[in-house]
């Protein structure tokens, strides 16, 4: 057995959506070392050519907003004036909305299930062809979704629509993989816990306090997303499929709950 090339993704092209930041980017820069040619998107285009400029010409932006069914199919389409196929798509760019139950208003609500459910499915539908065209049963193509512990546990804030949108989409991920294996397409997710980000600006701001209450007793670095992403998108990972990977240093499964003597 040879394992020199298990992690390898020379000679392989991804997209990753909210690629220009946080656990996006933390992705598209691992892919980027393991050989991949990435094409990073956000809604915000110079943070999209500034991160591209950032890791390489091998990173190459291509900004658009995929928070309607019409930005989704946009961003498939220029995608395919560059390339014909895609052996790697990463669906990560989401959003969070934390206001009490009793204020919660709908377009919170709508905001987060359009961009964190919705988007995915359909761009992951519109780049279907170029997938399907990359795909094999020797090498399969990948689809990676980007959910989270929040789907899996819950918080203490009042994130109702997050809560819910990240729980859907680990569903819809075992969907999606059952209907696009019999065409050579993977589909997994991954779970993260605590990475800093803009989203998470506890881990962020108070990774130290954060750290406390897991069970590894710090929060994700870089090399943790990227490492799991790219087992996920490499030959290493072409035998897991519809699969939820939790990558937060045991929060959701080993960490013990609390007992209330009688």
């Amino acid at each position: 057995m040879d394992t020199s090339k298990l992690f390898s993704l020379q000679g392989r092209t991804a997209l990753v959506t909210g690629g220009s930041r946080g656990i996006g980017r933390m992705i598209a820069a691992g892919f980027v070392a393991q050989g991949a040619k990435v094409y990073i998107s956000s809604r915000k285009a110079d943070a999209c050519d500034e991160t591209a400029a950032e890791l390489g010409p091998n990173c190459i932006a291509l900004p658009q907003d995929i928070s309607t069914v019409e930005g989704a199919r946009n961003l498939a389409a220029r995608y395919g004036e560059v390339e014909d196929r895609l052996d790697i798509l990463v669906n990560n760019a989401g959003a969070a909305w934390g206001v009490p139950f009793e204020e919660f208003p709908e377009h919170g609500w709508d905001k987060v299930m359009d961009l964190n459910v919705k988007s995915p499915f359909f761009l992951t539908q519109a780049l279907h062809p170029a997938l399907k065209a990359a795909g094999s049963a020797a090498r399969p193509a990948k689809v990676i979704n980007i959910t989270s512990i929040d789907g899996l546990r819950l918080n203490p804030w009042d994130t109702y629509s997050y809560h819910a949108s990240k729980s859907a989409l680990i569903y819809l991920t075992k969907r999606l993989a059952a209907r696009l294996i019999r065409d050579h397409i993977n589909v997994t997710s991954i779970a993260p816990g605590a990475f800093a980000s803009e989203m998470n600006r506890a881990a962020r701001d108070h990774g130290d306090e954060v750290a406390k209450g897991i069970p590894a007793k710090r929060i994700g670095e870089a090399e943790d997303m990227a490492g799991t992403a790219i087992f996920l998108a490499s030959r290493a990972g072409d035998y897991i499929v519809g699969d939820t990977i939790v990558c937060d240093g045991g929060l959701v499964n080993a960490a013990l709950g609390t007992s209330i003597d009688a």
